[in-house]
């Protein structure tokens, strides 16, 4: 780093005033390992997306050219261990997060495909055969994954999924249809869930290479949100595959359950990048524009909406910190992260409407990124469990009582 944290604490003590990028020195509770990959992904967010970021999104360009340098990164799978994988704490990997959604969503979703919901389904309940055949090659971005659950019918119901998997002699033949199937059209395997006849396990997991006859993929378009990454319908007819493609160790729903909770743990993350870059970019420019003769950061009005959206970034931010740090100690429960996403991603969108109302009309342009990450925020809200999905999640945790049935 240019600048050392001491020198840093040092400069804010003798300024009295404390730094706005980082106004509760969050920074002292991280370690000089975690310090370095924010560092190093800050440094690639500023140098290789925002310069670029503004085209992708308008032209609704996925820049697949980026896939290596996220692998020369370690971003791909790097909170796993073993196979070419990072093996990167969960603090880490939110620092991370965090710092690719401060660029956009987009960028930071293909991340959480790759690594925390294909590599991971492979990676948890694959057969070592399967992840010595997948898990380095993703991890090097010479292969992408994507995850099928989510269905045309069946978004925060999955248990309802059509998908279906029969038994054809020692093989199984898949038919079914998946929609909002992140990088379906770019992947090389998908992870697919399917319902089957087995009385125990009804829902199981496979590998299908994107090339089987009868697998095919196309991109929804058009899209308001999340223009810069790539979602899709998915059609399963006839699909054959040896027994081999089955994920050995996936029991029900569980499995995908396991993996959507490693990428909403991202999001906890993500969400609060995407809310400092609107709040940064919110104060840089009231300090710079200028209306009745003075800067419009000198206004009270102003100062209060800066002074909202610095709280909720703080807060979020060590939210996420508390929330990592129990991931690692490996006390997380699946309802804490249900508290994170739920709130994380509702402060950052009101974040991002606030931040825009300090840029006036210029807010609405994609010269400045608040109506951006506020358009993303919106996918970021209803992917990975709607908030009224995770409401009834922490519901049914405080008062014992499921409300989904």
């Amino acid at each position: 780093m240019a600048v050392t944290q001491a020198g840093r604490d040092a400069d804010a003590r003798t300024s009295g005033v404390p730094e706005a990028d980082d106004f509760l020195n969050i920074d002292a509770h991280l370690s000089d390992a975690e310090r370095d990959v924010r560092e190093n992904v800050r440094s690639f967010v500023r140098e290789r997306i925002k310069p670029s970021i503004e085209r992708w999104y308008d032209e609704a360009v996925f820049p697949k050219e980026i896939v290596p340098e996220f692998a020369e990164l370690g971003l791909l799978g790097m909170h796993l261990s073993g196979y070419g994988c990072g093996g990167k704490s969960a603090v880490e990997y939110g620092l991370a997060c965090m710092e690719l959604e401060a660029g956009d969503s987009g960028l930071r979703t293909f991340v959480s495909v790759q690594g925390s919901l294909a590599m991971s389904a492979i990676h948890k309940f694959g057969s070592e055969e399967q992840k010595q055949e997948w898990l380095p090659r993703m991890a090097r971005g010479e292969a992408i994954g994507c995850f099928g659950l989510t269905e045309p019918t069946a978004g925060s119901d999955p248990a309802s999924m059509k998908t279906f998997a029969r038994r054809e002699g020692s093989d199984w033949v898949l038919n079914g249809e998946k929609r909002w199937i992140g990088l379906a059209t770019i992947a090389d395997v998908a992870v697919v869930w399917a319902r089957t006849d087995e009385e125990k396990n009804p829902v199981r997991g496979f590998l299908v290479p994107t090339d089987s006859a009868g697998f095919s993929a196309r991109d929804i378009t058009p899209k308001l949100s999340m223009r810069a990454s790539i979602q899709c319908d998915v059609t399963l007819k006839d699909v054959s595959l040896p027994e081999s493609a089955m994920l050995p160790e996936a029991t029900g729903l569980g499995g995908p359950f396991a993996c959507l909770n490693e990428a909403r743990y991202g999001i906890i993350w993500g969400a609060m990048g995407a809310a400092r870059d609107c709040y940064e970019s919110a104060l840089a420019y009231a300090k710079e524009r200028e209306q009745f003769g003075r800067p419009i950061a000198s206004f009270q009005l102003v100062q209060q909406k800066l002074v909202n959206m610095l709280i909720e970034v703080g807060k979020g931010t060590l939210l996420a910190l508390h929330i990592g740090r129990m991931k690692d100690a490996g006390t997380l429960r699946p309802e804490h992260v249900s508290f994170g996403k739920l709130n994380n991603v509702r402060e950052a969108i009101e974040i991002a409407r606030e931040a825009r109302t300090v840029f006036g009309g210029n807010g609405v342009t994609l010269d400045y990124p608040p109506m951006r990450h506020m358009s993303n925020l919106e996918s970021v809200r209803t992917y990975e469990g709607t908030d009224e999905v995770h409401t009834l999640i922490l519901g049914g945790a405080i008062a014992g009582i499921p409300a989904f049935r």
